[in-house]
């Protein structure tokens, strides 16, 4: 490698002739937006200088002419709302259990292994919320006996680890409530 590297730029590739003319005879000016670009705010209710006129563009008197009146989402002016002009149908069941469910397959895969409950499963990234209802299904194969800890578990989920020498133990129903305990009234 020699000691004198040469820095090529594009004026020195180019002929002699148009060597002057590629040199920049003006500094170009800092960027600014032109004047129309920046226009002024608006100002409001402020009679006829201010170019919206006496009543700034909000028409004559009538509720959307008022200072601080709104109508709701979806409102349509007294005329009946498509929310509820659609049919309704179905119903939604308030003491319907979510649970979380993990499969027997996706346990083994994730290398648990001894005593396995929902907060390794967490840690293990198979559920998202350790304090709520976990439900093991029976898809795939156990290797080894695992005690499990959940809230539920599936029939075929049950044979399959008790016959390879593990337990399905059921949680208490106070850790899996999702926070909401129920109150014990106490007998004297």
């Amino acid at each position: 490698m020699s000691a004198k590297t040469e820095n090529l730029k594009y004026s020195s590739i180019l002929p002699e002739k148009r060597k002057n003319a590629a040199k920049r005879d003006k500094v170009a000016d800092p960027l600014k937006p032109s004047e129309s670009a920046r226009r002024k705010r608006g100002r409001v209710g402020r009679g006829r200088s201010a170019g919206q006129g006496k009543t700034c563009g909000r028409g004559q008197k009538g509720q959307k002419s008022r200072a601080g009146s709104s109508t709701r989402p979806g409102f349509e002016g007294g005329q009946m709302p498509l929310h509820r002009r659609m049919p309704k149908r179905g119903f939604t069941n308030i003491f319907k259990k979510e649970y979380q469910l993990v499969n027997v397959m996706n346990i083994t895969r994730a290398g648990l292994s001894g005593t396995v409950a929902p907060e390794d499963m967490k840690k293990a990234g198979l559920i998202r919320h350790a304090d709520r209802p976990v439900k093991v299904l029976g898809l795939g194969e156990i290797p080894s006996g695992l005690n499990i800890s959940a809230d539920a578990f599936s029939g075929s989920c049950k044979a399959k680890i008790e016959a390879a020498g593990g337990s399905c133990t059921v949680r208490e129903k106070t850790q899996a409530s999702g926070g909401k305990e129920k109150r014990q009234d106490k007998a004297d």
